[in-house]
């Protein structure tokens, strides 16, 4: 019963636990995002389904979880919008601004090939993704995201970097 009651409350509270590398582990909550999303916005999102999301599954990139895509809520940063232009090109340039700590890996730690995202602009709808960990799986490789993915702001209640 009182493991009943933890999980309802973190459910209902809009906690999570952060297992991933790509920021502190710990628990972080989903507060809510009552404005339009801006560039560095720490949020939790959920990618929609589409080869790069299915190839991270198999490849165990992302967790798996309860989004529509089978994933975990994902934890990123918004660093472009709509109507800004992104080259990648052995990192990550957005309106010719390059983007710090974006390097674009040809191969994951196991030498599987990644394959980068084309670049382009942000379309209408969606936002560009990004964590400064070197081995973040984001909008590097499966490009923008749809907004309305966005569960809310990502933030920190108790975590720890090892």
């Amino acid at each position: 019963m009182l493991l009943g009651s933890m999980a309802a409350a973190f459910a209902w509270g809009g906690y999570r636990v952060n297992f991933t590398p790509s920021y502190p582990l710990g628990l972080w909550q989903i507060e809510t995002l009552d404005r339009p999303v801006a560039v560095g916005d720490r949020v939790f999102i959920c990618p929609p389904s589409g080869p790069a999301v299915d190839l991270a599954r198999e490849r165990f990139y992302l967790p798996r979880g309860r989004c529509p895509a089978g994933t975990a809520p994902l934890i990123k940063t918004v660093v472009a919008l709509a109507g800004q232009s992104i080259r990648v090109e052995g990192q990550v340039i957005i309106d010719d601004v390059p983007l710090a700590a974006s390097t674009v890996h040809a191969q994951d730690t196991e030498g599987r090939p990644m394959k980068p995202w084309m670049g382009g602009i942000v379309p209408k709808g969606e936002v560009f993704l990004h964590s400064d960990f070197g081995g973040s799986y984001d909008s590097r490789y499966f490009g923008p995201l749809p907004a309305d993915g966005i569960l809310g702001l990502a933030r920190e209640i108790l975590t720890f970097t090892p």
